[in-house]
């Protein structure tokens, strides 16, 4: 049996200074007051999960193209200027834009890290190059989507998941701002350069044989570090709920 509910005052609650809803006795939450959609609908209230959001989402875009400026201006021997019209005839034409990148590399790392610089005109990994169009689409309605998981999804004190959003958020913004100036995402990250799979096994649809062969970003990482963190609050939450179920159940025996 479920412990009883201690008595409330006549008078609602305000709520917390993060907009956490007010709690009742037994610990969970109170109605959400009239006109509001949910539990959840507090998120939009708390200045603490939107401060989180939008810093992160910030800071990690202008990260990310600052990074992307830096490597340009400095891996190569001359920094590299990367055209607009100049890849849109390149792809015109079906040709890669390997000719618009020097084969310079930066070796940050021997063997653990390299810098060199790539144009992808795909999505991470270089998945769907040539569509650069509905890439700029899908980004914003994935950023909007973003925003809606944000609002009814998560509770104001859901910081890993306001970190992940946010980190999707910045990754999102960084290489749509790339595909709208330049057609194409600037990319100069390789990890793991010269390091190959064993027993000569090569990667499916791509000829080379190194462990990681693929050149990305910071805002790439961004959007990795971001799925993991949704996915581990999700898993966690899942958990949570569970546990609390069984719980339940063990009181009504």
């Amino acid at each position: 049996m479920s412990q009883p509910r201690h008595a409330q005052s006549d008078h609602p609650s305000a709520d917390a200074p993060d907009g956490t809803p007010p709690e009742t006795g037994d610990g969970a939450a109170a109605p959400s007051p009239p006109g509001t959609r949910g539990p959840f609908a507090t998120t939009l209230r708390s200045p603490r999960a939107w401060l989180v959001l939008l810093v992160v989402a910030a800071l990690g875009t202008a990260s990310d193209l600052w990074t992307k400026s830096w490597a340009f201006a400095n891996v190569a021997d001359e920094p590299v200027e990367v055209v607009r019209a100049d890849v849109l005839a390149a792809l015109a034409r079906n040709r890669g834009l390997g000719a618009l990148t020097p084969p310079d590399r930066l070796h940050a790392i021997p063997n653990l890290l390299d810098f060199t610089l790539v144009l992808n005109p795909g999505a991470v990994f270089g998945v769907g190059a040539g569509r650069r169009s509905f890439f700029i689409v899908f980004t914003a309605v994935a950023i909007a989507f973003g925003l809606w998981v944000f609002a009814r999804w998560t509770r104001p004190r859901d910081w890993l998941a306001h970190l992940g959003l946010g980190l999707l958020m910045a990754g999102g913004l960084g290489n749509l701002y790339d595909r709208l100036t330049y057609a194409c995402v600037r990319d100069f990250i390789h990890p793991l350069p010269g390091v190959h799979l064993p027993f000569g096994l090569a990667w499916p649809n791509n000829a080379s044989t190194e462990v990681w062969p693929w050149v990305s970003n910071v805002a790439d990482a961004y959007l990795i570090v971001g799925i993991i963190l949704i996915l581990w609050h999700s898993w966690r939450g899942g958990a949570h709920e569970a546990r609390e179920h069984k719980s339940a159940q063990h009181d009504e025996t």
